[in-house]
């Protein structure tokens, strides 16, 4: 079993809040637009990361983290990459792979819209974790905690990230 931290499009913001959350985590997932190395050298600092690069992060982000990333979690194949679209409506650089071999868990960002829905044309999770960082339009900064036990995904929780007040 493993418990997975999951975030995206912090474009530079290091919130503590990120580590809070993530502190019982196995794994943080990071979907791309880190903006800085500093945002990951924090996060390895909570969990073992793993990751893609989003459309604005530069070399050194890109020189550490692939584009496209397909892995094993347990006994789930796990496919992200940060513009990937969604059900129905992926984006062309991932579309064959989501039609001729989707993995049982698709998980991009860019959005900055948090989305959690399964596509029954390719028996497929796709999660979206919204935006974690400041920049953008989203109403609500978001963070997702799961849990992958042998093929299940299961305990799927998004973690609203408020203005301190």
């Amino acid at each position: 079993m493993k418990k997975i931290g999951l975030l995206s499009d912090t474009h530079s913001h290091w919130d503590d809040r990120y580590a809070e959350y993530f502190a019982q985590c196995d794994e943080i997932w990071h979907v791309g637009d880190f903006g800085s190395i500093e945002v990951a050298d924090r996060l390895r600092e909570v969990a073992p990361l793993r990751g893609v690069y989003g459309n604005i992060d530069g070399d050194v982000v890109r020189h550490e983290f692939p584009e496209v990333l397909r892995f094993r979690c347990e006994d789930v194949d796990v496919l992200m990459k940060h513009i990937g679209g969604y059900p129905g409506k992926y984006d062309r650089s991932v579309w064959q792979v989501m039609r001729d071999n989707p993995p049982r868990l698709f998980i991009s960002g860019h959005s900055h819209i948090m989305k959690a829905v399964f596509d029954h044309r390719a028996h497929c999770l796709h999660i979206n974790p919204g935006a974690a960082g400041l920049y953008g339009q989203q109403p609500v900064r978001t963070l997702v905690r799961f849990v992958i036990d042998g093929s299940e995904i299961r305990d799927l929780e998004v973690i609203e990230l408020r203005s301190k007040r």
